[in-house]
């Protein structure tokens, strides 16, 4: 006969596992649609009397006027790298799912999901007057993403989910760094209303942070 306890455990895993790659899907989908927003410049249409052919210098120029669009693909992507980084680690301390950690990781993938809108208007509208309402969109995007990720946090880290031997210190620093996403990106959204740029430097900034976070949560889970 099978061991019960094994099975259990064997069927948790597996739950896990299905969790995890759902979400690696959704990852996947939504870091790789920030790169459509990398526009080929096209050749414009004019009478040939007055223009020649393309030259590099027309190329070289015409590649650097997408400037905002590689910052903005480059922001999001990095932020969407490290959310999932994040997410990868915070679920190998978790043993088993149930309906309320399901919904919350569903939540945190629509709000994963949204990211290359609001960085396609980012890109579209941040050298335009219109760029504090474009920062605003893009940090305020954030700020559900912040808020969704407190959202698994707290259902993930619960101890009738958690593993056996997760570490009490990688909880403890979990709980700690999440609870400053959602302030930090509400004041990047303050801040778009007054100067765009100072809002995307927080949220570059913060990205950052996080990547730097992983650092030591790496070691303590080796």
């Amino acid at each position: 006969m099978s061991d019960p306890t094994a099975q259990s455990a064997a069927d948790d895993e597996k739950q896990t596992g299905r969790l995890e790659a759902f979400s690696d899907g959704v990852f996947a989908i939504a870091i790789t649609l920030l790169v459509l927003e990398l526009k080929t410049p096209h050749i414009p249409v004019m009478p040939s009397a007055e223009h020649g052919p393309p030259t590099p210098a027309w190329l070289c120029g015409e590649l650097l006027k997408e400037w905002p669009s590689y910052i903005a693909f480059v922001t999001s992507f990095l932020s969407v790298l490290i959310m999932w980084m994040h997410h990868h680690a915070m679920f190998r301390l978790v043993r088993r799912v149930d309906p309320p950690l399901l919904l919350a990781n569903g939540i945190l993938l629509l709000a994963v999901s949204i990211v290359p809108f609001p960085t396609a208007v980012v890109a579209e509208y941040m050298t335009t007057p219109a760029n504090r309402t474009a920062a605003a969109l893009y940090s305020g995007s954030f700020v559900f993403v912040a808020l969704s990720f407190v959202g698994v946090l707290h259902r993930a880290l619960r101890p009738e989910c958690l593993a056996p031997d997760a570490d009490p210190n990688l909880i403890r620093s979990f709980r700690r760094s999440y609870l400053i996403g959602p302030p930090a990106y509400g004041l990047a959204l303050v801040a778009a209303a007054f100067n765009a740029w100072l809002s995307m430097g927080i949220c570059t900034a913060l990205w950052m942070f996080w990547a730097w976070m992983m650092l030591p949560r790496r070691t303590a889970a080796s």
